[in-house]
């Protein structure tokens, strides 16, 4: 084998390999023998816990124009380096990147290879399983509130789709932070699902007028950050729940194109943030979730619960698949080495 100095000889391990757009009735994702090419610089993963996301699905079904084919699906690992730089072998290690699964092979698979820069040790805190589940969910939550000014002590919070895992991460980033008041907003009458250090109160979106009740509780003030995981059809309501100088976050949507008041939205002072974590490269990815560690340590941030019947070896890849497609509530994650 004639490699470049700086290439090693390449592992080969098993992975879920797609070959082009799969369509939601025949969503076929073969185990196949991958050759993973290793540099100096680079180390192995042998992953312990991969997430599935709905990104993951998406891309697999043709939705990511970015993503090439063919290739491993799969953002968020968790795992043990096996092979590396001789201080990393043998910790236990977590990440995610927007590159991985969609313009390079990804996390659903036996070993990942990727650059030793990037690899971060998983909080003493968290299993392995745990770990595996966090990313996606919590590096968007995080990434939104940033790009928005970040949560002030005092801020009123309101969140939509409050009882997804964006939302769910997004209001235990806001209560960590001190928000004043949080609301979270889905459908139909439901408790909270999440972890949160404060008070979060759930708003039934059928039943009441959502920018009029966040109003009258905030004594008129309104939400000085809403952050919408759902889009278009709360795009009205939030933004008349917003507050003078309220910004607003996107991460998600159904419709591309909705009515836009130019007029209350200079006047209101407001900011629109979007979010696409797909842009966010392994090593951006690692140093959010290097912020976030402090929270996992002391408690104050908890990892989402990832039951025994929700985790699937590679060879059931596409019941995961399916399930997270159908809307699970909980986190799905394959384990490669069931």
């Amino acid at each position: 084998m004639n490699l470049a100095p700086h290439v090693l000889e390449s592992i080969t391990t098993n992975a879920l390999r797609v070959g082009s757009a799969a369509t939601p009735g025949d969503l076929s994702l073969p185990i196949g023998s991958v050759a993973l090419a290793r540099s100096r610089e680079s180390a192995v993963i042998e992953i312990a816990a991969a997430g599935v996301n709905p990104s993951d699905a998406k891309a697999v079904l043709g939705a990511m124009p970015q993503a090439v084919w063919p290739r491993t699906p799969g953002r968020d690992y968790s795992g043990i380096v096996v092979d590396g730089p001789a201080d990393l072998i043998g910790k236990e290690v977590w990440g995610s990147g927007g590159e991985l699964g969609i313009r390079r092979d990804g996390t659903h698979a036996r070993h990942l290879v990727i650059d030793a820069s990037y690899i971060r040790a998983k909080p003493s805190t968290l299993s392995l399983r745990e770990a595996g589940a966090i990313g996606v969910p919590f590096i968007t939550a995080y990434e939104g509130l940033r790009e928005a000014g970040g949560v002030r002590k005092g801020d009123v919070v309101l969140v939509f789709g409050g009882n997804g895992k964006v939302g769910q991460a997004a209001i235990q980033l806001a209560t960590m932070a001190g928000a004043g008041q949080v609301f979270a907003v889905e459908r139909d009458a439901e408790p909270f699902l999440g972890h949160a250090i404060g008070p979060v109160e759930m708003l039934k979106a059928s039943a009441i007028d959502v920018a009029d009740y966040v109003r009258a509780k905030t004594g008129g003030h309104g939400a000085d950050i809403v952050y919408n995981t759902v889009g278009s059809p709360y795009f009205e309501v939030a933004n008349r729940a917003m507050a003078i100088k309220g910004r607003q976050i996107f991460v998600s949507t159904i419709e591309r194109s909705v009515p836009f008041d130019i007029l209350a939205f200079y006047r209101g002072r407001h900011k629109f943030v979007g979010i696409d974590t797909l842009a966010l490269d392994s090593g951006e990815c690692a140093a959010i979730l290097d912020d976030l560690r402090a929270g996992f340590e002391s408690g104050s941030l908890k990892p989402f619960p990832v039951p025994d019947d929700h985790v699937y070896p590679l060879g059931r890849a596409a019941e995961a698949y399916k399930v997270v497609l159908a809307g699970s509530r909980e986190r799905i994650v394959l384990d490669p080495r069931a």
